[in-house]
């Protein structure tokens, strides 16, 4: 008796649980078709959608686009600055030199004797080479230096003097110049044979 109790028992769960699986299949069936129902109205609504979402695109990309070209004029107006004032530092350390010129031109304009006319050059030359050092300006010095077509023009050849200055530096014509590691004028200088 116990065992057919336990059995309808069971059966009436099971019954339950049938019937509440499909009301929940029927719920769900229901919430699919109130969805699709939605998702057909949000469909025609889409387009609205998609054209505002197109003009904030648009409008996005037309504020990138001005953002970018107000970047590139300003970097351009920089870069122009940069330029114009480059030379500023250098022409600084040089009007000095250039006022001690004119102070030169003005005194030996009544001076006979040309000794304290060549002392005034020199003067006037040490600073204008200090001020150009200063700046990073550095002279190569050739002479007696194996030939470097990278930093010099050979200018002519001529026979060596001596057996060791074959291929060497006998003369420079110009001295060449560097600014930090860059040639800024090669040396032209003479070769020998």
């Amino acid at each position: 008796m116990i065992k057919q109790d336990y059995n309808l028992y069971i059966m009436e769960n099971n019954e339950t649980l049938n019937n509440a699986e499909e009301s929940t299949l029927e719920n769900n069936i229901n919430t699919s078709d109130a969805e699709t129902e939605t998702s057909t109205e949000n469909a025609t609504e889409q387009p609205i959608d998609y054209e505002v979402k197109i003009a904030e695109l648009n409008d996005r990309y037309l504020r990138l686009y001005s953002e970018f070209d107000n970047f590139r004029k300003r970097t351009i107006k920089e870069k122009s600055d940069i330029i114009r004032s480059a030379g500023e530092d250098v022409f600084k350390a040089i009007i000095p030199t250039i006022d001690d010129f004119e102070r030169a031109i003005k005194a030996n304009e009544t001076v006979e004797d040309a000794t304290p006319i060549k002392e005034g050059m020199v003067l006037i030359y040490n600073k204008l080479i200090a001020s150009c050092t200063g700046k990073g300006l550095e002279a190569m010095h050739s002479i007696g230096n194996p030939f470097n077509s990278d930093v010099m023009e050979a200018i002519t050849h001529i026979p060596s003097p001596s057996e060791d200055m074959k291929g060497k530096v006998v003369d420079d014509v110009e001295k060449g110049y560097k600014l930090g590691e860059k040639v800024i004028r090669f040396a032209k200088v003479i070769v020998g044979n």
